[in-house]
């Protein structure tokens, strides 16, 4: 991870340990065994992405690398590539942080045992969604696979 990188996602866990610590401070829906934990962010064309663990909820992030890039505003929802998935991104904004994107993966997080369960889920989120799209098969391949020709198939 670039240092900016790896700086901007200090600022994100901190923001958010923020956060944990005063307004989510009590509320019933926290997994006492579950800590901030920003995991692997990474570059993704001018966006970094990567997962948030918090004791309320495990969240996919992206905010822009560029500034050119902005991101959505707040409350606004899109669809987003995410490897072969599109998934569905809200604009968000954390103080000390700034705007950013988010899709819910999980919340509350009391089905997970402890951070080292929602990490593990975290990282495999985060392989499945970066692995490669599988080819699509081309025509001649599909009319192989149904029983025509590819002469057929075009008709």
């Amino acid at each position: 991870m670039n240092t900016g990188l790896a700086r901007r996602v200090q600022v994100l866990e901190a923001a958010f340990r923020e956060i944990a610590a005063t307004r989510m401070a009590g509320v019933p829906i926290l997994h006492p065994g579950l800590s901030v934990e920003a995991i692997g962010f990474e570059p993704e064309g001018t966006w970094a992405q990567g997962v948030l663990v918090t004791p309320w909820f495990m969240n996919l992030l992206r905010w822009p690398l560029a500034d050119d890039d902005v991101p959505l505003a707040l409350g606004v929802s899109a669809a987003r590539t995410c490897g072969a998935q599109a998934l569905e991104f809200i604009g968000a904004e954390a103080p000390g942080f700034g705007r950013f994107e988010a899709c819910s993966l999980f919340s509350p997080m009391h089905e997970f045992a402890d951070q080292l369960a929602a990490v593990a889920t975290a990282r495999e989120l985060l392989a499945l969604l970066r692995a490669p799209a599988p080819p699509a098969p081309s025509p001649a391949r599909r009319g192989f696979l149904f029983g025509r020709s590819a002469v057929e198939g075009a008709h």
